[in-house]
């Protein structure tokens, strides 16, 4: 009996999530407006330039270039920059957006998501987010400095091991 009845109660859990109605284009737009996403990736873009600026000078090891050295860099680094923010424009990204929150929220969901992004709490979210993520960001980056060399080794190793396991 006790089957039968934890059967049924899945069945009508499985069947009322089946049914939820999907979050609408208009939630999930207030949503993304709420959240200041469209904002938040231009910062993003306008960060681009300095991560490029730190990948470069990780790449010269602290030696100078040479005047057409830098000139090659400055254009690279604009031709790089210009490619990116040309395909991570809101124009391109927003109807991503909408299909993967479509996909991913009930419209209850949704309406829940801006109930907290609409309180001081929320907003606070919102407003130390990006300087969180990029704190995390120049963390990780440290760390994780000195595993280039460790995954060369490791690297390594595999190929003697594979070079030796073919006789």
């Amino acid at each position: 009996m006790n089957i039968l009845r934890n059967a049924l109660v899945i069945l009508l859990l499985t069947a009322t999530t089946a049914m939820a109605e999907p979050a609408s284009e208009s939630s999930i737009k207030q949503l993304l407006a709420v959240t200041q996403a469209k904002k938040l990736l231009d910062g993003m873009q306008a960060q681009l330039d300095s991560l490029m600026d730190n990948v470069i000078q990780q790449a010269l090891k602290g030696k100078s270039p040479t005047a057409k050295q830098q000139e090659a860099i400055t254009h690279m680094k604009n031709n790089m920059v210009a490619l990116l923010q040309g395909d991570l424009a809101w124009e391109k990204l927003e109807p991503m957006y909408l299909r993967l929150y479509t996909e991913s929220f009930t419209e209850e969901e949704v309406g829940g998501m801006l109930a907290f992004y609409k309180t001081p709490a929320g907003q606070a979210v919102i407003n130390k987010m990006p300087v969180l993520m990029q704190k995390t960001m120049l963390e990780v980056q440290k760390m994780s400095s000195g595993l280039a060399p460790r995954m060369q080794e490791i690297q390594k190793d595999f190929a003697a091991e594979m070079k030796s396991a073919e006789k």
